[in-house]
């Protein structure tokens, strides 16, 4: 058995600054207040047990099939639930605005009439069918809904002028000035507000959706938001809300998730910018403080994001894979993510069709199996899902992550090399026996070591089960 100091690590040179001293420190206070419950208390959204035990997968009509319709969708439905998600999100599938369009296409994000659906999709029958298809398979189905703003020529811009913000002028105006495919709306007109709140349920009722994704959840008054969950309830109680915002006050009342983007921003600090481990811990901190024990949604991709794969690489995108998918939160995968595809989809890309490259898995053939494991891992154990956390000193801190996942009387220690150099050390863990559960990700059969020992290549990871 290896001596559990602090200090061995066969390829880690002694600490020899102050920094370096310093960032060690830290993580022990860390570690002290995480052990003494030092996080902000919220009275979140009470969220129901398949919303927490679940998976997300975001998918572009239009890209994610070769005919870019329902009838795609619903063909890889099987996939889909083979890969284990629980949750399908759609975005946005009404008629794109072409007034003052971005690309060939135009966003899916410029909506021109929320009560229809792009014929290039399909039929209100054929989303029925979907919908229905993916109940039968046990998936719930939520689709994107873009309430802070329309296309301009949706059809409120004439029936419904005074729906709209407006300059000193009376100018009708984007949201952002940037945002020069959009009309912004005024949440101010209670008439807007009830619009809203039946065409929200029209879509739950008529197509016996899950939920909503709510795109800039941000933008749009929480008070509006509470309002809305409270009637989407009297429909159908049983709903999931998706907030693209990280704001606590959305989750006391009206959603169940966020986007934990600090914490995928932070990832990417570390992990394509160098910036020491340590700041995915501190950040991870940060955020219970200011969430407490509200949930987000985590992930490394989706349509706002240049592919992660092209911004960590094959290996890091799984190391990252590994760690949100042992996080507390719920995961999202994106759109071909569990191939490896590298087709872009965000600005520009996402006013264009540009297809998933569902055949790059025969390339990357560790990702599929990886994610699949990954995601088969996580819910056979709640201590993975909703367990509580607690980070471990090592001998690396600034590029290694270690930590400990506890929860229904199960304990997984995991390992994380967030760096393109080699560990071999040690961590200060609890005493024990481990099983290592890691997936498959093509360094499973090199650095067989048991813990406190970790040996770790470029971008490696171990996840281990403590035996009872």
């Amino acid at each position: 058995m290896l001596p559990k100091q602090l200090g061995w690590c066969a390829s880690y040179d002694e600490v020899d600054n102050v920094n370096r001293v310093v960032r060690a420190s830290a993580v022990f206070i860390v570690s002290l207040s995480l052990a003494l419950g030092a996080f902000g208390d919220t009275a979140p959204h009470p969220v129901a047990d398949w919303i927490r035990s679940a998976v997300v997968y975001e998918l572009n009509t239009r890209a994610f099939s070769e005919s870019g319709n329902f009838r795609g969708i619903e063909d890889r439905l099987d996939n889909l639930k083979d890969l284990g998600v629980t949750i399908v999100w759609l975005m946005p599938i009404s008629p794109v605005g072409q007034v003052k369009k971005k690309g060939t296409l135009g966003s899916p994000y410029a909506v021109r009439d929320y009560y229809a659906i792009d014929p290039a999709y399909g039929t209100k029958d054929d989303l029925k069918r979907l919908v229905a298809a993916a109940h039968t398979r046990g998936l719930k189905v939520i689709v994107d809904v873009v309430i802070n703003h329309t296309a301009w020529d949706n059809v409120l811009i004439k029936q419904h002028p005074e729906f709209y913000k407006k300059d000193a002028q009376g100018n009708i105006i984007p949201p952002d000035p940037a945002w020069t495919d959009v009309a912004g709306l005024d949440y101010r007109n209670p008439q807007l507000r009830t619009y809203m709140i039946e065409m929200l349920k029209y879509w739950l009722k008529e197509f016996d959706l899950d939920g909503f994704r709510c795109d800039v959840a941000w933008g749009v008054p929480v008070d509006f938001w509470d309002t809305a969950r409270a009637e989407l309830e009297k429909v159908k109680p049983q709903i999931v809300m998706i907030a693209e915002a990280n704001q606590p006050d959305l989750l006391t009342k009206a959603f169940d998730l966020d986007y934990a983007w600090p914490f995928m921003h932070t990832i990417d600090d570390v992990m394509e910018n160098g910036l020491t481990a340590q700041g995915i811990m501190f950040n991870w901190q940060k955020e219970h403080e200011k969430f407490g024990k509200a949930i987000e949604m985590r992930m490394l991709d989706d349509h706002d994001e240049r592919r992660v794969i092209g911004r960590l690489g094959e290996r890091g995108m799984l190391a990252a894979s590994a760690l949100i998918f042992t996080s507390d939160g719920v995961p999202l995968l994106y759109n071909g993510m569990e191939a490896g595809d590298t087709t872009e989809s965000r600005d520009p890309a996402l006013f264009e069709n540009l297809k998933v490259f569902w055949d790059i898995v025969k390339v990357r053939t560790q990702f599929l199996p990886f994610y699949k494991q990954m995601i088969a891992l996580r819910k056979a154990h709640p201590a993975l899902q909703q367990g509580e956390t607690e980070w471990l000193r090592n001998g690396a801190q600034d590029r290694v992550l270690t930590y400990i996942r506890r929860g229904a009387g199960e304990e997984f220690f995991v390992a994380i090399n967030c760096s393109n150099q080699p560990f071999a050390g040690v961590a200060e863990i609890p005493d024990g026996e481990y099983e290592d559960v890691t997936p498959k990700h093509g360094d499973e059969a090199a650095n067989k070591v048991s813990p406190p020992a970790v040996v770790l290549g470029a971008w490696e990871f171990r996840i281990y089960r403590k035996a009872k």
